[in-house]
């Protein structure tokens, strides 16, 4: 388990994909993140979905007309469709999203959120040799591959707060490029 942490914490980016449930809330997410420096993809909360870019310290937006409506209103949502928006990475509305899109903080607060933990069997995923490590106590197993760089390469849980991410494409390079005329969020806030 130490041994897959210290993997994923050293490692440069990764490709996360799958679907959880935080609290009642179900969140897909399809997301390329870069240690130290953000993310890409996107996510969908709830049948929502919007697309999302962190970097150089801030989070940009873009999403269907029902998000938009639902996080500036029905008139707003008019004048941003097919638009970026831009908030701080660091506080207000949208900086809960870092959590996903800060490589360490995703996966310390996945891989140390656990209880008692028994190793099981031997299988695959995605093409790998994995063993399955299991949480007793909250009954998610997390799959830590068995050759090479003991890499995360999925954690599954069942139940009503179950689903399973998929952890692949480690190290590989990724390109995160803020996008041009984004609408800063702070300006639309302050006009209220």
């Amino acid at each position: 388990m130490t041994a897959a942490q210290t993997a994923a914490d050293s490692a440069s980016s990764v490709h996360v994909s799958g679907s959880i449930v935080n609290g009642n809330t179900p969140i897909a997410l399809d997301m390329e993140l870069v240690n130290g420096t953000g993310g890409r993809g996107q996510l969908s909360e709830s049948g929502v979905s919007f697309e999302l870019i962190e970097v150089g310290g801030y989070v940009y937006i873009k999403g269907s007309q029902a998000f938009y409506s639902h996080v500036a209103g029905p008139a707003a949502a008019q004048l941003l469709q097919g638009k970026w928006l831009k908030a701080s990475a660091s506080s207000g509305t949208f900086s809960s999203l870092t959590s996903l899109t800060n490589l360490r903080k995703l996966l310390d607060s996945t891989l140390t959120s656990h209880g008692a933990l028994t190793k099981g069997a031997t299988s695959t995923v995605e093409g790998q040799q994995v063993i399955a490590i299991k949480d007793a106590t909250r009954g998610g197993i997390l799959y830590v591959a068995t050759s090479g760089t003991p890499y995360p390469l999925q954690i599954a849980k069942g139940g009503n707060s179950g689903g399973k991410i998929t952890f692949n494409h480690w190290n590989e390079p990724v390109t995160l490029k803020a996008p041009t005329n984004a609408v800063d969020l702070s300006q639309l806030e302050s006009g209220h």
